[in-house]
């Protein structure tokens, strides 16, 4: 037989009658297959990261050959980069793609370390588990191609991440957990079989003792070899990384427990404990597997909208209709939507009317009504008539596909509290071992016979699962219901935060109240006429994400604009047809005009909003705008005073319209005429004297505000969610997430604080019954997998929806909100 050896990178098996290829690495020789492996090898030996080889759990796998800059380049065109590529406002792009050849935790390392220092890449992360991977980098100075080519040189291979690859990968995900537990529950149920057999008498007969052994033996350990194996993975992992996580107790009990079945099994002396270690397994899976289900329902609603966008569009050239994919669809391109179809890309209407189903994105049945220049979301249904859209943006730039990345970051980030809880389980896992060896040790001393019996109970009862699943179970199922009801957790600590809140700080304009804007009257000065003035306004609005812009969008702007300059919290200025315009506020306006042409008798009195339009040569029109408050926020109002929260209104209005609306909601605190500063300067009040804020915004006007906050909340539908400061995003148009939000982190950190008390009262009352010898090592399984079935099951009960509250508030202002919608705008 031909001598063989096994690659050092690849791990595959070759004769040595093939010349090995020899690379020194961290100091020795050693031999690959390949050429490919070796460049690999020295590629990773060049770059100073010889501990790849040894933190890593498995061999890398079979490397068919690294692909050339040419293989890689088409990924630099914008129609690839569409899907999985998003842009950023200062001109740097982020990448979601799948890598295929990553095996351990040593891969990432490897991954991470070799591409975070190319220059032009800023960032870059790799999930463990799922192979995903987010990519932060500067295109003016590193295109994609080169950092795939990279990766490929260290053997990995990208693949774009889009939502059919993602829902591939936690089906397989499914299917492999559903597999294990079959194989635990079925081998389980088996060997409890013969278990009980043994218990009532069978060793009165040695022959049948012996054959139930054996079947004990031959049903349990592909329990333990195949359902146990993650187990025992992370648990090697661990030890080799010296982080002891629990699974280290877990694979410890299993294997010690099955070793010392076998081994018993085969000399015929002592116990066996295959039903104990076939217990633990299955209920140790079966809790794995609801987090696993918990996990992915977070992750459902984005998975779900996608399936919603058609795959196909119908672009406009000319008067002709022509059908495309919808990823070859550029910004600009003009598309018709059919009705009954879903809209394939973000756009602006061009019709003065539609009416549009977001229920998908926002859990409202009500159709929404659109005007001309109104943002329509990919996804949504058309319920009228044709419309026409001018495509804003496509791919990885739309709304849903920023709601469906952030969705995924956020998954994917550890809030305050479960990474406390991380820290404090590997402490327990270290105190677990300790408490085990003792007890083992003085068991020796007295009865030698049960040392090994009574110390596998003291490692089983005294496992972390349940601590280590008591937080971020429930921060799961809380992310995954408020996701549900319309309210999307961008940052990890945001529910914690908002469950410590006191104040309650709303903007005005475009939260408190809606998107309703309407423009009642125009007062003219000077010697534009009423269409001019309009013409001009909308030519300034049409750039603006102002609320306060949609007052203008119907009017038709064909003027030519440049210098587009916002100034927060008072208007915007631009230069149109060669002029320098401003629209916005009195006092911004009457700043650009000249002294002997000041708009000083125009100034405002009263309870009208109005905005003012000038130039250099002086005031031209005044606009007198009318607006309404956003269905449900008197609800909200009424359910957050019920929490015993202080709300408050900072506003850049003026007194009038400030004072009638909170008059109107019932709300005794408020301030007007603030700038963003201003509002910035009273929250930082707020705090100075305890006060834990939460700020409601607009999202774009109130940044310095919502990123001052303790935590915030933005009205991000239709805007770039990319650029938002806030902690959390509202994606409907109504406020009563705001107080599912709150109502629900009360809730969430409850039960956080049932099972963390469960958890530790469990242990404080089981490790004395498992030293002293009282409890069996299958009572000891199922005791520590009831525990963590508990806190799970705890966990879950968040995903229900609480009972609506019977308020004659909730009851008007569902059936005002409908008949809005049906009103004529």
């Amino acid at each position: 037989m031909t001598p063989t050896t096994h690659c050092f990178h690849c791990g595959d098996e070759f004769s040595t009658e093939q010349a090995p290829t020899l690379v020194t690495i961290d100091g020795h020789a050693r031999e690959f297959c390949s050429g490919a492996c070796a460049r690999i090898g020295r590629l990773i030996s060049a770059r100073g990261l010889d501990d790849f080889y040894r933190f890593r759990t498995d061999p890398a796998g079979r490397v068919s050959g690294t692909a050339t800059h040419s293989d890689w380049t088409s990924y630099d065109r914008a129609g690839v980069q569409r899907e999985f590529v998003a842009a950023e406002d200062d001109g740097s792009h982020r990448a979601q793609f799948l890598l295929e050849g990553v095996h351990c935790a040593a891969c990432v390392w490897l991954i991470e370390s070799a591409v975070a220092p190319l220059d032009g890449v800023l960032d870059i992360a790799v999930d463990p588990v799922t192979t995903r991977t987010n990519l932060h980098w500067a295109s003016d100075r590193i295109p994609l191609s080169q950092i795939f080519e990279h990766l490929s040189a260290l053997g990995f291979t990208p693949v774009p991440y889009t939502q059919d690859a993602a829902e591939a990968a936690r089906r397989d995900e499914r299917r492999q957990a559903l597999r294990r537990l079959a194989v635990a529950g079925l081998g389980m149920m088996q060997v409890m079989s013969f278990a009980v057999a043994l218990y009532l008498g069978a060793w009165s007969d040695p022959a049948i003792g012996e054959y139930l052994r054996l079947i004990s033996l031959l049903v349990a350990t592909p329990v333990v070899l195949y359902a146990g194996a993650p187990f025992f993975r992370s648990a090697w992992l661990g030890i080799r990384t010296r982080s002891l996580g629990m699974d280290v107790p877990v694979a410890l009990a299993i294997g010690g427990a099955w070793s010392a079945s076998v081994y018993n099994t085969f000399t015929g002396q002592g116990e066996v404990y295959f039903d104990s270690a076939t217990m633990f397994v299955f209920f140790l899976t079966g809790a794995r597997y609801l987090e696993m289900a918990g996990r992915h329902r977070a992750l459902s609603l984005s998975a779900a909208l996608s399936t919603h966008v058609p795959r196909v569009a119908h672009r406009l050239r000319g008067a002709v209709a022509e059908t495309v994919g919808t990823l070859e669809l550029e910004t600009g391109d003009q598309i018709l939507v059919h009705p009954g179809q879903a809209v394939p890309a973000d756009g602006r209407l061009r019709d003065r009317r539609a009416s549009v189903h977001e229920s998908l994105l926002t859990g409202e049945s009500t159709p929404v009504a659109k005007r001309q220049g109104d943002q329509v979301i990919a996804g949504s249904v058309n319920g009228g008539q044709p419309i026409h859209l001018t495509v804003t943006a496509t791919g990885a730039n739309t709304v849903l596909a920023q709601i469906s990345g952030l969705s995924t970051t956020a998954a994917g980030n550890k809030p305050r509290l479960v990474a406390t809880a991380d820290r404090i389980a590997r402490y327990f896992v270290a105190a677990v071992l300790c408490i085990a060896g003792a007890t083992y040790a003085g068991w020796y001393g007295l009865a030698p016979e049960r040392a090994f019996e009574v110390a596998l109970s003291v490692l089983v009862v005294t496992c972390p699962c349940a601590l280590a699943l008591a937080t971020p179970a429930v921060f799961t199922v809380a992310t995954s219901a408020l996701a549900g009801r319309g309210l999307l957790l961008r940052q990890p600590g945001a529910l914690q935060a908002m469950s410590e809140v006191t104040s309650v700080v709303f903007d005005k304009t475009g939260t408190l109240t809606g998107d309703e804007i309407a423009l009642a009257q125009v007062e003219l000065f000077g010697a534009l006429d009423e269409q001019q003035a309009l013409a001009i306004a909308s030519a300034l609005e049409s750039r603006s994400e102002h609320p306060i812009a949609r007052a203008f969008a119907q009017s038709t702007a064909t003027a030519e604009i440049s210098d587009f300059n916002v100034s927060q919290g008072a208007g915007v200025e631009a230069r149109v047809d060669g002029q320098t315009w401003r629209i916005g506020s009195y006092a911004y306006v009457d700043a650009l005009t000249a002294a002997e042409t000041s708009c000083a008798g125009w100034q405002e009195t009263g309870d009208q909003r109005y905005v003012y339009l000038g130039s250099q040569e002086g005031l031209a029109a005044r606009f007198a705008l009318t607006e309404r408050p956003r269905p449900g926020a008197d609800e909200v109002v009424e359910r957050l005073s019920a929490l015993g929260l202080e709300l408050q209104i900072a506003s850049g209005d003026t007194a009038g319209p400030v004072q009638r609306l909170a008059h109107s909601l019932g709300i005794a605190q408020y301030h007007a005429g603030l700038k963003p500063e201003d509002k910035l300067e009273f929250l930082h009040a707020l705090q100075a004297r305890g006060e834990r804020a939460l700020m409601v915004g607009d999202g774009i006007n109130d940044s310095p505000v919502l990123a001052g906050a303790d935590v915030s909340i933005a009205m991000g539908a239709g805007t770039a969610l990319a650029r938002h400061t806030a902690d959390s995003v509202l994606l409907g148009n109504s406020l009563l997430p705001v107080a599912d939000a709150l109502e629900t982190s009360r809730r969430a950190m409850g039960i956080v604080r049932q099972n963390l008390t469960w958890a530790i009262g469990y242990n404080l009352l089981a490790v004395p019954l498992a030293a002293t010898g009282m409890l069996a090592p299958w009572m000891a399984a199922l005791g520590m997998s009831a525990s963590s079935l508990l806190v799970t099951g705890n966990a879950l009960r968040l995903g229900r929806a609480p009972a609506a509250p019977a308020s004659k508030t909730a009851s008007t202002s569902s059936c005002c909100a409908t008949r809005k919608s049906a009103l004529p705008i």
